[in-house]
């Protein structure tokens, strides 16, 4: 997943030092009930170079703890295996060579009873460390660690799924999702319109922020208008059955060749047999319900049904002004789900929150003052700023306490194994 990088103002007040200790331990359980569906031998598979196996994202996520707080803040530390450093290390060229990541699959060895105790050796460390009088530096650190692991928790769900997906026997992770409502509890496309003028957008609290999220500052936009819910898998359908993969000028020359060489024709996760189209989802293959928002689509596809329908995708800029105030609830990982749901039957903006990540027109790159963070850390995420794509929203894979509307993800345009969608835009 894209990581994002930490904000290097951050304050350690009071409250987030009282809480620390009790959010670490919180979100090192998440990860573990996670992968307890899963065999040892489905914790193993790489099942493309973009995705990680699930036993090397529990083995990284300690790492980082290891790295970036043990090491440096708790005294005599001995590292559970000093080979672990170059195994589990990410993308950190300060700190040293690392397995390549297409090869991570090819780790049998630690076993996963291995990565296991090495998560138990660091969690009993950072409990020693986080039951002291710590400097905020280290709680600073904490709750970035924190917040790269719910990054990794959505991580483990987006490459499980690629894995079991990839399976003819279509297994399920989780069992059953809760049910669709009827069509006629859909709403129809309806429209939100916001006024243009200099606004601002950026991170300007207090509390944790990414880097990527700063500084905050002014933007123009023209008035405009998004879409009241995110475009469902009946729309689609109709784009399909127009031609919309088969009539290049919809396409950026890119994603026309893109899809060209890669032969889409639907979604990932599609398949098309006499009784229609289906698509695996973590309950197993399931028809394609009509009402629910369309999923695993790259940015050049949303780019073509958006130029198919008569609009377009909103800037990151229209998105963040429209989330701003909302309340941040939505279908995201606590519910289970694993997958998105239909809108409900209410008025106004739905699904800005939860659901799916939603793909914006704007490319990814630094607002204006931005500066990396120094050391090793610097490189979470201003190095990514070039060829990728901002997305917005946070999604079904995502932990709630994890995203805002400041929150910028991004990915190449052509990714299409997380958990994207797409929400119109058009000028008012």
């Amino acid at each position: 997943m894209a990581q994002p990088g930490l904000q290097p103002k951050l304050a350690a007040t009071p409250d987030l030092r009282s809480t620390t200790a009790a959010r670490f331990h919180a979100v090192r359980a998440a990860t573990i009930a996670l992968a307890a569906p899963l065999t040892a031998e489905d914790q193993q598979v790489q099942s493309m170079s973009l995705a990680s196996p699930t036993k090397w994202h529990l083995a990284h996520t300690s790492w980082f703890f290891e790295t970036f707080v043990l090491c440096k803040f708790a005294p005599g530390y001995e590292p559970f295996d000093p080979k672990y450093h170059y195994l589990f290390n990410s993308y950190y060229e300060a700190l040293g060579d690392r397995h390549p990541r297409p090869d991570r699959g090819l780790l049998t060895r630690p076993s996963l009873d291995d990565i296991h105790g090495y998560r138990r050796h660091v969690d009993a460390a950072m409990a020693n460390v986080l039951a002291r009088e710590a400097p905020d530096d280290v709680h600073r650190l904490v709750e970035l660690g924190c917040h790269h692991e719910q990054q990794h928790q959505e991580l483990i769900v987006t490459d499980i799924k690629h894995v079991l997906g990839s399976n003819p026997l279509a297994p399920a992770y989780a069992g059953r999702t809760p049910a669709l409502p009827p069509h006629a509890l859909v709403p129809d496309l309806g429209w939100a319109s916001f006024a243009g003028g200099v606004r601002e957008i950026g991170y300007g609290g207090s509390e944790f922020c990414f880097d990527n999220e700063q500084p905050r500052h002014k933007v123009w936009v023209d008035d405009f208008r998004l879409g009241s819910r995110l475009v469902t898998n009946r729309e689609w359908l109709e784009f399909m059955a127009d031609g919309g993969y088969t009539t290049p000028t919809l396409w950026l020359s890119d994603g026309w060749q893109t899809a060209r060489s890669e032969r889409w024709e639907a979604p990932l996760y599609w398949h098309r047999s006499e009784d229609g189209w289906s698509e695996y989802t973590l309950a197993g293959r399931r028809p394609v319900a009509a009402d629910a928002p369309v999923v695993h689509v790259s940015y050049y596809e949303a780019d073509a049904f958006a130029r198919w329908s008569g609009r377009r995708l909103p800037t990151e800029a229209e998105w963040e002004i429209a989330a701003a105030g909302l309340h941040q609830d939505g279908n995201f990982l606590e519910t289970g789900a694993f997958h998105p749901q239909a809108a409900p039957a209410t008025t106004g903006l739905t699904q800005i929150f939860g659901d799916l990540w939603e793909w914006t027109q704007s490319p990814y790159t630094a607002y204006p003052g931005f500066r990396p963070a120094n050391g090793a850390l610097g490189e979470y995420n201003g190095k990514f700023m070039a060829n990728q794509i901002v997305l917005r929203g946070g999604s079904c894979a995502t932990p709630r306490s994890h995203v805002r509307a400041e929150y910028r993800n991004f990915f190449p345009p052509s990714a299409r194994w997380q958990f994207s969608g797409l929400r119109l835009a058009d000028d008012a």
